[in-house]
């Protein structure tokens, strides 16, 4: 890769790799990205790093603006100081709800804007998605009004009115002369963030509310409480997204990761954790070491952290951890959710380093466990039943392993979604062609995100079942779009998680274009269940509705490579 230029897939002959059928145009896009990666130029990558350095300096100016917080040189005077962390909690909190965190940029497949968020939920017409429409009174309708956009922009209201806050005074067990913010004024960002997200998930899923409204959540409570409320929120986050791991698909996330990985730049270290490059793109065992030590880390560390209670241990867990962030930080993954790694850092030294002598022995209240039950159960039922919840607060970050959905879509229907649906950003295939300035470099990265998709091991189901779903139609009238990309121009936000691609968001389209029976067909595919080894499927045509549905077995997907798309497939009755 270059520092201005993209490292992009070449073909010798475009005609003839264009003539080729689908698992074939994918072959050489997997080569590419096994060796390459997405090949993004180096000045993308600086920019994300400017965009973290503007975060922290950002956090830290409001820090510093606080009335009893100490300058610069004086940071071992007030680091621990408890409101300190409440306003990066609730900075990183409006950082994400605006829409410049996770799923920003051109990393996301966001070109024009760079990101949605903000631009549509201060739009009355927008698309929303209420999570429960027929179980919570109020919040039928997936229309956004003019109360949407007032509920939203409160919610950012109070986050800079608290960012601007001064402390309420000492709190002697937390040795803090400063004090907490008002709790009226976390209280009304909960209640907010609770309201909107019950009219529209994407905005509580964008705000990051299992992290960050949990936390805030938190910071209702008094005294030692608060600290105790956060590192059983921390303590969640990481078991959670450790147990989400203990699968068979997580050595192929590594895999994929590595090779896009800017820091580990030879093309023949990053085919060491494919099984045997060219032919065989499977993870490797290095890749499969990578995988299980990672989830070894992130289940055990945390813990050593939590009842370590100072000294030398809580040093080495707390560096382990800082630098198990910094790995995925380097790694810049897909989705980009770079300073939410640097929130995790700061949250290890802060909370675990800073309050290390505060424990479950100085609980207060029962209010920290009910938070931390309130949190295992969400994650309990998301891995159990994952169609149920997203995966962001099932924490089943990074695992390889959520709800996905590929919409083969005709021009026509593309043309009535642009015509149709109140959005800031175009459809996907013509942002890119936009982006890469012809139809046939376009048509290569597209394909390069076919392969993306298909290393992982959810892919190969996803382009099997898709020629379920165009069954006796031409493909080729067909474009195939990742179910993430239609949510960046319908809704403007998603970060990884097929959840808000489902029959919802296909009935609130079609409701709005009014497509054709066989104009858009969807494949739908659910998580995998902890305790089964199949992913169920559904086939729906916009138009007429569920049409097919089944499931796949995980040893089909993992036996087989990326640009396999014939795997078995069970149909139900």
């Amino acid at each position: 890769m270059g520092f201005l230029k993209q490292d992009a897939p070449t073909v010798d002959d475009f005609a003839a790799w264009s003539k080729g059928t689908r698992a074939e145009k994918i072959v050489p896009m997997a080569r590419h990205w096994a060796e390459v990666g997405f090949g993004t130029p180096v000045v993308l990558h600086l920019f994300y790093a400017l965009k973290i350095l503007a975060y922290a300096a950002v956090a830290l100016l409001i820090v510093l603006a606080t009335p009893g917080i100490g300058g610069l040189g004086e940071i071992d005077q007030w680091w621990t100081e408890p409101i300190v962390f409440e306003k990066i909690v609730l900075f990183t909190m409006l950082f994400e709800v605006i829409g410049l965190g996770c799923g920003f940029g051109p990393l996301n497949n966001r070109f024009f804007p760079p990101m949605g968020s903000i631009l549509y939920w201060l739009r009355p017409g927008t698309i929303r998605l209420p999570p429960w429409p027929g179980r919570v009174p109020g919040t039928r309708g997936t229309t956004r009004t003019v109360v949407d956009v007032a509920l939203y922009a409160a919610l950012l209201g109070i986050l800079v009115v608290a960012l601007c806050t001064g402390g309420t005074g000492p709190i002697p067990a937390l040795d803090s002369t400063v004090g907490v913010l008002p709790v009226w004024q976390v209280g009304a960002v909960v209640g907010l963030l609770a309201v909107c997200g019950l009219r529209d998930k994407s905005i509580f899923l964008g705000a990051r509310g299992e992290v960050y409204g949990s936390l805030a959540i938190a910071f209702l409570l008094s005294g030692a409480d608060i600290v105790i409320a956060g590192k059983l929120v921390f303590l969640m986050i990481w078991i959670g997204a450790a147990v989400s791991k203990l699968n068979r698909h997580f050595p192929f996330v590594i895999s994929t990761m590595m090779s896009n990985n800017p820091v580990l730049r030879p093309k023949w270290l990053k085919r060491k954790f494919f099984a045997h490059f060219p032919d065989d793109l499977r993870p490797s065992r290095m890749s499969r070491l990578v995988a299980h030590v990672a989830t070894a880390i992130e289940l055990c560390v945390p813990i050593v952290l939590f009842v370590s209670g100072g000294g030398w241990p809580t040093a080495v867990a707390a560096t382990i951890m800082v630098a198990f962030h910094l790995g995925i930080l380097a790694s810049i993954p897909m989705g980009v959710p770079l300073e939410w790694n640097v929130f995790m850092i700061v949250g290890v030294l802060v909370l675990f380093v800073g309050h290390a002598d505060i424990g479950l022995g100085e609980l207060t209240s029962a209010w920290p466990l009910v938070l931390f039950a309130v949190l295992a159960s969400v994650v309990v039922i998301g891995n159990v039943a994952p169609r149920k919840v997203s995966f962001l607060p099932g924490m089943r970050y990074y695992a390889g392993n959520w709800d996905t959905s590929l919409w083969c879509l005709k021009p026509s229907a593309s043309a009535k979604i642009d015509e149709n649906v109140v959005a800031i950003a175009a459809m996907p295939a013509a942002q890119m062609e936009r982006y890469y300035g012809s139809p046939e470099t376009a048509a290569l990265y597209l394909y390069m995100g076919y392969a993306f998709r298909s290393f992982n091991t959810h892919g190969r189901a996803m382009f099997t079942l898709a020629h379920r779903a165009m069954a006796g139609q031409d493909e080729a009238d067909f474009v195939l779009t990742d179910g993430e990309r239609i949510t960046n121009t319908a809704i403007g936000w998603n970060f990884g998680d097929g959840h808000m691609c489902n029959e919802q968001l296909i009935a609130a389209l079609q409701q709005r274009c009014g497509f054709e029976p066989g104009e858009v067909r969807v494949v739908l595919i659910d998580g995998q269940p902890i305790q089964t080894q199949t992913q169920r499927y559904r086939l729906v045509d916009a138009a007429t509705g569920e049409f097919e549905h089944g499931y796949v077995r995980v040893a089909d997907m993992v036996s087989a490579q990326p640009w396999d798309d014939d795997i078995p497939v069970q149909v139900s009755p």
